[in-house]
C-alpha cells in the first residue's frame, strides 16, 4: 500500500539578505519579512521504493545546489534520480547558487559575488534545512489512499505577452483608470494562453486527515516584487499553503508545483485599477482547491516509478551584432561599470550577459537538460528546469497518457527562458536577454517531444499520445 510523509523547514533569509534583482546586478536588500519562506518535501513509497518532491520557496536554484541536496537525501535510501528538486519562483526571496552569468565568467567574487545571484552563506543554509525537509518527511510515512481532481480558473493568471500594433511585444503592467482612462491602447491581443487548471493530488489517511498536499497552478509568483520590492514573502504559492492549512488543520502540509509560467503574470492587460494581492489569490486558489477534494475520490495506489533523462538541447546561434557590442564593450571596460554603488550599468552587463553564452558554448553547442518524471498511481508529475513558456505545458497535458499530469518549472538547474519557436521574431523580454533566452528555437518543442515517449515508456504506452508539439 502506498505511504506517503512531509515534511516541511523555515528557509527565511536574515535582514539584509540579497533577493533577485529587479536589474541584474542590483544590489537588493531584504528589509521585512511578509510570511516566511518554507522548503517542504513529500514522500511517497510503495513496496520499499520511494521517490521524493522538494519545493524551495526562492527565485531559483543552480545545479550545484541541487546536487547538494540530492546528495544530502542518500542518508534516507533516495539514489539522485528520485529527488525532485524545483522553485516555486518567488520574486520575492533569494536565488540559491550562480544564476546570472556563466560559471567561466571572470571576477564576481568577494563582496561582489551577489551579481552572480545569491549569497553563499544563504545557499549552505537553505541546503541544509531542505535536506532536514527530507528527512522529516521520510520518518513520517504512513499508509493512505490518494485523491487526485483538478478546476478551472481563467481570473487569476494572464497571458504577459502583448502583441502591440506594430506586431511586437511587451510586458503589459497594471495601471490606474485615473492616468490611463482609454487604458492600455497600445496592446491589441495577448500573444498566448494560459493553463487554467487548479490541480490537487491529496494523501487522506484513516482519520481522513491530510498528512500531505499537492497543489499545481500556473503564474509567476510577482505580487509583492511589483509592490514590495524589498519585501520577504512567498507569493501566491505561500498564501495558497496556508489557506490550506487553515481549512484542514495544521498537520496539512501542502506543496505547490507552479507549472511553466515563463509568459504567465498575476494581472490583466485591459482592467483598471487592479491590485495585485498575493493573499486575495491564496484564497481564491483555496477556495477552488476545498472544492475540488470535497469533490474527491481517495483510492488505493500500487503503482509507483521514476524516469530522468539528459536531452543534449542546441544553443541558440550568436547574433554577429550582439557579438559585436559585447566584444567592443567588455575590451573597452573588462572590469565592472557602475551605475551607482550597487548598481550594474545595463549596456555592461548586456555584454557580460552576452558573452556568458560564449563561455558555454566554448565548452559545448548543447545545454543538457534534465526532465524528471514520476509517476504515482495514474498521476503523473514532471519537473522542467528554466522557465518554459506554458504553451509547452499545454502540450505535454494533451499528449500526456496519465489521467492528471502536473509540470512544475525552474527545477533542477537554470538554463533561462524557453520560449515557443513563434515568439522570437516578435521579441520581448522573455527572447531578448541573452543569457535568459540561449537555447535553439525548436527547444521547447524537443521537450514536450521527449517528455512524452518518457510518461509513454512510464505509463506503458507504446506509442506517442496526441499532438507532442507547440
Amino acid at each position: 500500500m502506498l505511504q506517503v510523509g512531509a515534511g516541511v523547514a523555515d528557509i527565511t533569509p536574515k535582514a539584509g539578505a540579497h533577493m533577485l534583482s529587479s536589474g541584474i546586478g542590483t544590489l537588493r536588500k531584504a528589509q521585512v519579512v511578509l510570511d516566511p519562506l518554507t522548503t517542504r518535501a513529500v514522500v511517497f513509497e510503495v513496496d520499499e521504493r520511494k521517490v521524493c518532491l522538494l519545493s524551495l520557496d526562492v527565485t531559483l536554484h543552480s545545479e550545484e545546489w541541487t546536487e547538494r541536496i540530492r546528495a544530502g537525501a542518500q542518508q534516507f535510501g533516495f539514489a539522485p534520480e528520485q529527488v525532485m528538486v524545483f522553485s516555486t519562483q518567488t520574486h520575492s526571496a533569494p536565488c540559491i547558487g550562480e544564476i546570472f552569468v556563466d560559471p567561466d565568467f571572470p571576477g564576481f567574487t568577494g563582496e561582489l559575488a551577489y551579481v552572480r545571484g545569491s549569497e553563499r552563506d544563504y545557499c549552505e543554509y537553505a541546503v541544509k534545512q531542505a535536506i532536514r525537509a527530507i528527512g522529516e518527511a521520510d520518518a513520517s510515512r504512513q499508509p493512505v489512499q490518494l485523491g487526485v481532481g483538478t478546476t478551472v480558473r481563467e481570473d487569476l493568471a494572464f497571458n504577459r505577452r502583448g502583441v502591440m500594433r506594430d506586431g511586437k511585444v511587451c510586458m503589459p503592467w497594471y495601471y490606474s483608470g485615473m492616468t490611463q482612462p482609454l487604458g492600455p491602447t497600445h496592446v491589441r491581443y495577448y500573444e498566448g494562453p494560459i493553463d487554467p487548471e487548479v490541480g490537487v493530488l491529496c494523501a487522506r489517511d484513516g482519520q481522513m486527515n491530510f498528512p500531505a498536499m499537492i497543489l499545481h497552478y500556473t503564474c509567476h509568483p510577482v505580487n509583492i516584487f511589483a509592490t514590495r520590492n524589498t519585501a520577504i514573502s512567498a507569493d501566491w504559492p505561500g498564501a495558497w499553503g496556508t489557506a490550506m492549512q487553515q481549512a484542514f488543520g495544521a498537520s496539512c502540509k501542502p506543496l505547490v508545483m507552479n507549472g511553466c509560467c515563463g509568459n504567465i503574470h498575476p494581472w490583466p492587460a485591459f482592467t483598471p485599477n487592479f491590485q495585485p494581492d498575493h493573499q486575495r489569490m491564496g484564497r481564491e486558489l483555496g477556495q477552488s482547491a476545498q472544492t475540488v477534494i470535497q469533490l474527491m475520490e481517495f483510492t488505493d495506489v500500487d503503482v509507483l516509478d521514476w524516469r530522468v533523462k539528459r536531452v543534449p538541447l542546441p544553443l541558440k546561434d550568436a547574433h554577429p551584432e550582439q557579438l559585436a557590442f559585447a566584444q567592443d564593450t567588455l575590451a573597452r571596460h573588462p572590469e565592472p561599470v557602475w551605475k551607482e554603488p550597487g548598481v550594474l550599468d545595463d549596456d555592461w552587463f548586456r555584454a557580460a550577459s552576452i558573452m556568458s553564452v560564449e563561455y558555454h558554448r566554448k565548452r559545448s553547442q548543447y545545454l543538457h537538460y534534465e526532465i524528471q518524471t514520476f509517476r504515482v498511481g495514474d498521476v503523473a508529475l514532471v519537473s522542467w528546469p528554466g522557465e518554459p513558456f506554458v504553451e509547452g505545458q499545454l502540450a505535454l497535458k494533451i499528449a500526456s497518457p496519465a489521467a492528471q499530469t502536473f509540470v512544475t518549472h525552474c527545477a533542477t538547474q537554470y538554463v533561462g527562458y524557453i520560449p515557443v519557436a513563434h515568439a522570437f521574431p516578435r521579441g520581448g523580454h522573455e527572447v531578448n536577454i541573452s543569457y535568459w533566452a540561449k537555447l535553439a528555437p525548436e527547444a521547447l518543442d524537443t521537450i514536450v517531444t521527449e517528455t512524452t515517449e518518457m510518461l509513454n515508456a512510464l505509463f506503458g504506452k507504446d506509442a506517442t499520445t496526441g499532438d507532442a508539439h507547440v
